[in-house]
């Protein structure tokens, strides 16, 4: 298989990382919530961190709201986060922006933090050779770069010039590097036909990528762009597509909103992973910019051990919907908030109203059920948490 000669290709150092670190701590990590879930206690099998708000692009739909001045968790913050979960059995970390790259700090997180893994969420603009080298040396980083449109598309949807070859070079450059490569595709109106295509995936898998993970587009922040969102066919392609290219291409196919049956879920309502954003503030998920809760109050554990809030947000999303609550149901979801008194950690004044007055659209919830032919995926999904936490 292309993938394994692929990944036997990668830094020795980030392989054994990736197999030790992500493979096997997870598996157990992932057990490990699974007990503390059926107790009925709270703690993520992992963590989304956003380092910073700052960017250096514009995307469509995109919910990062710089404000007046950027925000950056200070890294003692960061250090709490990882060290909390590595308490609790959970070594896996996503890291997110705005673009985490502009965040200073960050190279020294990854080497400091050597027991853990991260998976580098980025837009791909700033890995150069010299950051794609000091990633190999930490060798527990996986890039994930966000691929969103060819040459005619990607400057529309991520508001900069030159962006596709931008996007190709860094991954070339990661590649080069001998770092374990992802690549993330935003599925839009716009770019469903690339994003779904045997000419895009197999030039991914010409170029060295190990895994593609596709999440569907959910209009947010100051440029919503609802005319960009699936309709329940076009998710009902893309969960086709997934399925069938896990039995034919060379290249690891990763979602976020099915189980092995094809049941839909929300990562954020199973209490499977949460996120926490540049002031500190616990979110359900990085779309839904509100919080009760801040980890510079008290210990992480203790947060989680005692909130109301978060308690309630499993529980209420659970019954209502398997899908996307903030696309199925936004009138919903702003009388939810209003009931918890919540605080609003957008940065955007009139997100509340915002919400209130949201079209509803389809989600992931809304697509027909498709089990998983492939039984490794088939496996993955039902022993770890290999897929099962998007933040798309």
């Amino acid at each position: 298989m292309a993938v394994l000669k692929q990944f036997l290709k990668a830094d020795k150092k980030c392989r054994r990382k990736f197999i030790y670190n992500f493979g096997i701590k997870g598996m157990v990590g992932f057990s490990k919530y699974q007990k503390r879930k059926k107790n009925g206690q709270l703690f993520p099998a992992f963590h989304f961190i956003s380092v910073t708000n700052d960017c250096n692009l514009k995307c469509q739909g995109c919910w990062v709201t710089k404000g007046k001045k950027a925000e950056c968790l200070d890294i003692k913050y960061v250090d709490k986060i990882i060290e909390a979960g590595n308490r609790k059995g959970s070594y896996f970390f996503g890291i997110l922006g705005g673009e985490p790259l502009m965040y200073k700090p960050l190279l020294e997180v990854f080497k400091k933090h050597q027991k853990s893994y991260f998976q580098l969420f980025t837009n791909g603009t700033l890995l150069t050779d010299s950051v794609a080298d000091e990633l190999r040396k930490s060798a527990n980083v996986t890039p994930l770069i966000s691929f969103e449109g060819d040459e005619n598309v990607a400057d529309i949807r991520r508001g900069g010039s030159d962006i596709y070859k931008k996007t190709i070079k860094s991954i070339e450059t990661c590649v080069k590097n001998k770092l374990i490569t992802g690549v993330a595709v935003s599925v839009c109106k716009s770019n469903i036909d690339m994003a779904l295509s045997d000419e895009f995936v197999n030039m991914l898998v010409d170029k060295g990528v190990i895994y593609l993970w596709y999440y569907i587009y959910r209009p947010s922040g100051e440029n919503q762009q609802y005319d960009l969102a699936l309709s329940q066919e076009e998710i009902n392609r893309l969960r086709r597509f997934m399925v069938e290219g896990r039995t034919k291409y060379d290249i690891i196919l990763v979602d976020s909103y099915w189980d092995g049956k094809g049941e839909p879920f929300c990562p954020a309502a199973e209490g499977l992973s949460h996120h926490i954003n540049p002031s500190g503030y616990i979110e359900p998920c990085p779309v839904l910019q509100f919080a009760v809760d801040n980890i510079k109050s008290s210990s992480v554990e203790e947060i989680y051990e005692k909130s109301t809030f978060l308690d309630s947000f499993r529980k209420e999303i659970n019954v209502k919907t398997k899908g996307c609550i903030i696309m199925e149901d936004p009138e919903w979801l702003y009388n939810f908030m209003a009931r918890h008194k919540v605080i609003n950690t957008s940065n955007r004044e009139d997100f509340l109203e915002q919400l209130k007055n949201s079209p509803s659209i389809c989600s992931h919830g809304s697509c027909e059920r498709i089990p998983e032919k492939n039984r490794i995926y088939r496996f993955v999904k039902n022993k770890a948490f290999f897929g099962l936490g998007s933040y798309g």
